[in-house]
């Protein structure tokens, strides 16, 4: 079986982006964005997923976060769609719904190859709301987007129960990484591309 790792960087008038991911891993993360609770989503990433994630990042948050968040979400994605190859032997699909306290989030995952993405249940006025000084609460659905179309993923996200802005995102997070967990991992039992296409 080859090593289903990669290795990018992008480099914009906004941002300096550096993403290695190893999707058959134990977890490990090394993450420095600039954007602190940026960090400690993707470790909890990173954690829950079992990829291991080694991401740099440097951007113009002295302006805003949005920049270097989106970045890092581009180049995060494309690594995951480099690091799958031909999606041969996976199980394609993933489904995962996490509590964190109050919070209570499903996520499901196809990885076919055809981008797109719904976040819905976020309660109102979590877009607005700033977590650790810098991470806007709209940044969430704009990491999710972002991914899904930079992975090639389907993305569903469903916030069915929250309170506390911190604990709505995290458990977002962790919700996707446990339905990536199921999607990417290898299935013994599926032989070459799981698609009656032929093709992902």
């Amino acid at each position: 079986m080859s090593d289903r790792i990669a290795s990018l960087e992008r480099t914009t008038s906004e941002s300096s982006v550096r993403v290695a991911v190893n999707l058959d891993g134990s977890g490990k993360g090394t993450v420095s964005t600039g954007v602190r609770f940026y960090d400690h989503m993707l470790l909890s990433l990173a954690k829950h997923s079992l990829i291991d994630l080694d991401i740099e990042a440097t951007g113009d948050i002295d302006v805003d976060a949005h920049h270097t968040v989106e970045d890092v979400a581009i180049l995060l994605g494309d690594a995951l769609k480099e690091a799958l190859g031909d999606k041969s032997g996976i199980s394609r699909f993933g489904d995962a719904t996490v509590p964190l306290d109050e919070a209570l989030v499903q996520a499901v995952v196809d990885v076919a190859g055809r981008p797109y993405a719904v976040h819905t249940g976020e309660p109102a006025g979590q877009e607005y709301v700033i977590i650790g000084g810098q991470y806007v609460g709209s940044l969430t659905r704009h990491v999710i987007e972002t991914l899904a179309h930079h992975a090639g993923i389907a993305l569903h996200v469903r916030v069915l129960a929250g309170r506390d802005p911190h604990h709505i995102v995290e458990a977002q997070f962790k919700a996707i990484a446990r339905a990536l967990r199921a999607a990417i991992a290898r299935d013994p039992r599926v032989e070459g591309i799981p698609s009656a296409k032929g093709v992902l």
